[in-house]
């Protein structure tokens, strides 16, 4: 057993928990973990899908500037 590995009478700190997550590209150089998604943005998404959907329907295609409706 190494020193860093947890036992029943030691729980794991904040930090061994956060390095334990950390996922290293690119030889280090980027550094990921994982995480949750904040409810705010997954209303951001979803409010500019849903523009990008009424946009795509509402003012796509015709022959351009000026088209006749």
């Amino acid at each position: 057993m190494t020193q860093n590995e947890p036992t029943p009478s030691r729980p794991r700190s904040e930090a061994e928990l956060h390095r334990e997550e950390m996922e290293e590209y690119a030889g280090g150089t980027i550094e990921a973990y994982h995480g949750y998604i904040p409810i705010w943005l997954l209303v951001v998404y979803t409010v500019l899908l849903l523009w990008g959907l009424y946009y795509t329907f509402e003012y796509w295609g015709g022959v351009g500037p000026g088209r006749i409706s």
